[in-house]
């Protein structure tokens, strides 16, 4: 008999031993609460009960700050570990896939990116140009989306162009980029996207990205 027919039996054993604790647990405390004087139960349901439910919220929210906290430790640590493989990775392929992590990681927020948002934007800026050719779309629209989080007014220019891109994916991804820059000189362009453009994914973020410069 294999390992795991072993272990299946043994897991539904556990689960039903688990159960009869559980239903003994209930019996036993309903037996309890019929032997207690009703001032006693009054007193229980009137303080104890309460009492018991704010220690749980408060345990809770503890809970779940800790999670929180745990949570965004990690990102940071996780962040510069990113960017520490970054600046010594020297193929540029890799070092557009790290870019690509680092952003994603820090949940597509420029803040904690400072230091390296030069480089970033090179890199993306860079992609949107020579990532040419159908094949290439994704790429270029995930560099369009991204100089959204990390660029700066300079990088309007090099989305405008992304906006007449070919690929549908491309053209959308320029969209969303220019509504998290809220680049306010694309409001012409967009507002012309959001009516012209075949692909209704591309109006749609035209119209999202004018949502978010105004």
């Amino acid at each position: 008999m294999s390992p795991a027919m072993h272990r299946h039996p043994q897991s539904g054993q556990a689960n039903l031993t688990a159960i009869l604790l559980f239903l003994g647990l209930i019996v036993s405390g309903v037996w309890a609460w019929k032997r207690l004087s009703p001032d006693m139960q009054d007193l229980i349901i009137d303080q104890a009960l309460p009492l018991a439910a704010l220690v749980l919220m408060a345990l809770v929210s503890v809970w779940l700050i800790v999670g929180k906290v745990r949570k965004r430790l990690h990102r940071r640590a996780e962040r510069a570990r990113l960017i520490t493989l970054l600046e010594k990775q020297t193929s540029a392929e890799k070092r557009l896939e790290l870019a690509f992590a680092i952003i994603e990681v820090n949940e597509y927020r420029r803040r904690g990116l400072e230091t390296i948002a030069p480089q970033l934007q090179e890199l993306f800026v860079t992609t949107l140009q020579r990532a040419l050719g159908d094949k290439q779309h994704r790429v270029r629209g995930m560099a369009a989306s991204h100089l959204g989080v990390i660029g700066d007014d300079t990088a309007v220019s090099h989305l405008l162009a992304a906006l007449e891109d070919d690929h549908a994916y491309v053209r959308s991804s320029a969209a969303l980029g220019l509504g998290r820059l809220r680049a306010s000189s694309a409001k012409d362009k967009l507002a012309f996207v959001s009516k012209e453009d075949w692909d209704q994914t591309v109006r749609s973020r035209a119209r999202e990205a004018l949502e978010r410069i105004r």
